[in-house]
């Protein structure tokens, strides 16, 4: 059972390179808008969207992580100066070894102007509705940005599966492969 947390800022390419992985290896991708945007029609991004979405992926994590399912892929934007987001993965981190399987962290950067462009490509909105209205989008991925740290300090992942990926120039086809050339997935 394998667990890859495919994590960085707002449009650095996460779903899209999870979509790239999920179809080279027999890991599935569960990306971190599937539950917000059951959500978001509900209660928009309040309080009550972040707590359901909090106890579905867990949920969902404890039946993959003692299914007979190989594994899968999830994308996370982790703040890494908020001490919750840090409990999270632990906690997501527990259930999978727990349960006997192993997480592989992949960390992805890529400069602001990529980002920007990709917050605007069919893909992404496809299947991100809360990202449609692209004006928004662009505002809350810079003043997230701006509030949070959202890639890792030098030295601060010591998990032994981990790797940073800047995906800036790299196309999401070519970084699937790395990955699972790198974990021999």
């Amino acid at each position: 059972m394998k667990l890859i947390l495919l994590f960085g800022p707002q449009a650095v390419g996460k779903m899209t390179i999870g979509h790239e992985l999920e179809k080279i290896t027999s890991l599935k991708l569960l990306h971190n808008h599937m539950t917000i945007d059951m959500l978001h029609p509900l209660f928009g991004f309040g309080t009550e969207t972040w707590r359901l979405s909090t106890i579905f992926r867990e949920e969902i994590f404890k039946s993959v992580a003692n299914s007979n399912l190989e594994g899968m892929i999830f994308t996370y934007v982790w703040a890494f100066d908020m001490a919750e987001d840090w409990d999270f993965v632990k906690k997501t981190q527990s259930i999978f070894e727990t349960a006997g399987g192993e997480v592989y962290f992949v960390e992805l950067e890529a400069d602001v102007g990529e980002r920007l462009q990709r917050n605007k490509s069919s893909h992404r909105l496809e299947h991100k509705p809360t990202k449609r209205n692209v004006v928004e989008s662009e505002l809350e991925l810079i003043k997230t940005m701006d509030k949070h740290r959202l890639n890792s300090l030098p030295e601060e992942m010591q998990e032994k599966n981990y790797i940073r990926i800047d995906n800036t120039h790299q196309d999401a086809e070519t970084v699937a492969c790395w990955i699972k050339d790198y974990f021999d997935l």
